[in-house]
């Protein structure tokens, strides 16, 4: 995702590598204000393709929504004093089990839904699931009975939803953010879909 946003950082990169010579060139002959003007052009490119990487990069691992959608099929298997297995098989065809303690399955994303002014780079409404965990029904086991949680998203250096919780300046691209959770009690092995929709989570069970 997206092509276009890689072409225009590279783009930008070697404007703004261009324009380096070009300042250099212009100093060099002791033109002090037309190198100033040029190297505030190649300042200016080079920060636009840094945008461009930083949101390419950004986005990775997000997929692209546009409606109701399996994220993940997830076959439970019971393992006995509110322990479980939760073999997970993602859209994208990777396979992970995790082992988990309580009375449900606990699964949460993080959606990201951009402005139409942004769409024309191929930017659309994505998610990217985050988290799962056990639950238990009962709060006080809730507070007291160990807990436990797996990463579910790809480690990378750079990620959108954290980028747009700390920089307001991505605020008028950005029409949403959101996290979105749901979970659902185990009361036996039982396959389950992991949808995601524009407006959050779903997980509903399917005969295996």
């Amino acid at each position: 995702m997206p092509n276009l946003l890689f072409i225009l950082m590279i783009g930008f990169g070697l404007l703004s590598l261009v324009f380096f010579i070009l300042a250099f060139v212009a100093l060099r002959r002791r033109s002090i204000v037309k190198s100033t003007i040029v190297l505030l052009v190649a300042l200016l490119f080079l920060t636009l393709g840094l945008l461009f990487g930083a949101v390419s990069v950004g986005t990775k691992g997000y997929l692209a929504l546009t409606q109701e959608e399996v994220a993940a099929v997830v076959r439970t298997e019971p393992m006995g004093n509110k322990v479980f297995l939760a073999h997970f098989e993602f859209s994208d065809g990777r396979k992970a089990s995790y082992r988990l303690e309580g009375d449900a399955l606990y699964v949460d994303a993080h959606i990201l839904k951009w402005k139409p002014v942004v769409n024309i780079l191929g930017l659309h409404t994505v998610y990217e699931l985050d988290r799962v965990s056990g639950r238990y029904m009962n709060i006080e086991e809730e507070i007291k009975r160990p807990r436990t949680m797996f990463l579910l998203s790809e480690k990378k250096p750079v990620n959108m939803f954290n980028l747009r919780t700390r920089y307001s300046f991505l605020q008028p691209f950005l029409d949403a953010e959101y996290g979105s959770a749901a979970f659902v009690e185990l009361k036996k092995p039982v396959t389950l879909e992991i949808r995601v929709s524009t407006t959050g989570l779903l997980i509903r069970e399917i005969e295996s």
